[in-house]
């Protein structure tokens, strides 16, 4: 038996998504970062290693206002298994942008796993995915939204 509940785990990566589709909604990661511990650690496969809730927050605000990055509103999880006995959440999470116009769908998902510490904290996570299929992704929603704006 682990350290916290189900229950507990599932209620923080419930608040975890929640942030999540609040930031992309509103552009502000603040409450999304907030859900790190100060020591938390954070490696993701493109920008790399990231120490301190304070450097995640500086990471993710900055590299989320940057164009087309920003356009990137949506994160969708679409399955999740929780390991309760290491207080972990293995997740494979959608990273969407926004509607460029037509109702198309752009897309493209990574795994992440993250690290539970009580209280609804958030010690660890890391994010694998391949950044080859992100560029052809943004290239064709690019694409999509210069097509539709060169239609009207």
């Amino acid at each position: 038996m682990g350290r916290w509940s189900r229950a507990e785990i599932e209620d923080a990566f419930g608040t975890y998504q929640e942030a999540a589709r609040r930031a992309g909604a509103t552009g502000d990661w603040n409450p999304w970062a907030d859900l790190f511990t100060e020591d938390a650690t954070y490696l993701e496969a493109h920008y790399g290693r990231f120490e301190g809730r304070e450097a995640i927050r500086e990471w993710i605000t900055s590299t989320m206002a940057e164009y087309p990055n920003c356009e990137m509103t949506g994160f969708p999880i679409d399955w999740y298994v929780i390991d309760e006995d290491e207080g972990r959440v293995v997740c494979r999470v959608w990273n969407r942008m926004q509607d460029p116009g037509d109702g198309s769908v752009h897309q493209e998902a990574n795994l992440t796993v993250l690290q539970y510490a009580g209280s609804g904290m958030w010690s660890h996570e890391e994010d694998q995915y391949n950044p080859a299929n992100f560029a052809p992704m943004i290239r064709g929603y690019l694409d999509r939204r210069r097509e539709l704006a060169a239609g009207s």
